[in-house]
């Protein structure tokens, strides 16, 4: 079977986002990085949360999940722990990701799991009209806060890196070949990788993304990725406003951690880790 950005493409569902939505910019990089890549359809898992990011799963012919609010990344760290030789992928926007399922980011960075996290951000709640996000910026008008908004925007890029995510990135949907360059490196990472995605809202124009596209510039290609000090820096500049790869760890991840606890447990009971398993799940009946 030829492996092409269109195998990944499902026929029987087409995209429902407004004309102009950078999502859809986001759903042809993430075809190209699988065709890049050689991955087979039957070979990927991509869980989605609510919002308009969370119809990305719905449009591609492989495995899916669209979950609840805010469960993308726990459901999806699951489900590489029992199927680890699959390509485990989750979807989510600055609401789901970032709000109602922020906590989830830090304790599954603690894991390590080998999946990818594509995290659009519009700045603005744009599936149910208009309301304040974590990055909505403060004074802008919306649903929620028609006299502006009361509270700063989150900063994700240094949150991500301080929580210890061992690949973190930033791109935007106006540049393709760049975000398919990126999403294919953080699927190729052995850890946690989260891909960071400016994707503005057409309906709901929150993000300041005239101002902001005069500003953007890609890290230089002598940029240390696995210095941590130098990623916060880069990831606080807004003249430019960096794309591309800030930090880059090599650790151990999650799937092996299991296998050593599993190989301790079949040890300890003088059998195998699956024996260990079942016979601890008899002592439960």
């Amino acid at each position: 079977m030829k492996t092409t950005p269109q195998i990944y493409k499902k026929q029987s569902v087409k995209p429902v986002w407004c004309p102009g939505c950078g999502d859809y910019a986001v759903l042809s990089a993430l075809q190209k990085s699988f065709a890049g890549l050689g991955l087979k359809p039957e070979e990927i898992i991509i869980v989605s949360g609510i919002g308009c990011s969370g119809r990305l799963s719905h449009y591609l012919n492989v495995y899916s999940l669209h979950g609840t609010h805010g469960r993308a990344l726990p459901t999806a760290v699951g489900a590489k722990a029992v199927r680890p030789g699959l390509t485990v992928l989750a979807v989510g926007g600055d609401g789901d990701g970032l709000s109602i399922g922020g906590g989830h980011i830090s304790h599954a960075a603690r894991k390590n799991p080998d999946i990818t996290y594509l995290l659009m951000d519009n700045s603005i709640y744009g599936l149910t009209k208009g309301q304040t996000s974590p990055t909505t910026p403060a004074g802008h008008r919306s649903t929620t806060a028609p006299y502006g908004a009361a509270e700063e925007p989150m900063e994700p890029i240094p949150i991500l890196i301080t929580y210890g995510v061992s690949f973190v990135a930033r791109v935007t949907s106006l540049n393709i070949g760049q975000m398919t360059e990126v999403i294919t490196a953080a699927v190729k990472h052995r850890g946690m990788s989260i891909v960071y995605i400016h994707s503005p809202c057409v309906q709901f124009r929150a993000m300041p993304w005239e101002s902001l596209k005069d500003r953007i510039g890609i890290l230089p290609a002598e940029y240390p990725v696995a210095d941590k000090m130098k990623a916060l820096a880069a990831a606080y500049s807004t003249d430019p406003f960096y794309t591309g790869i800030f930090y880059l760890e090599e650790k151990k991840v999650l799937e092996d951690r299991l296998k050593d606890i599993e190989a301790a447990a079949g040890g300890r009971r003088g059998g195998s880790p699956a024996l260990a398993a079942k016979e601890i799940m008899e002592n439960f009946r």
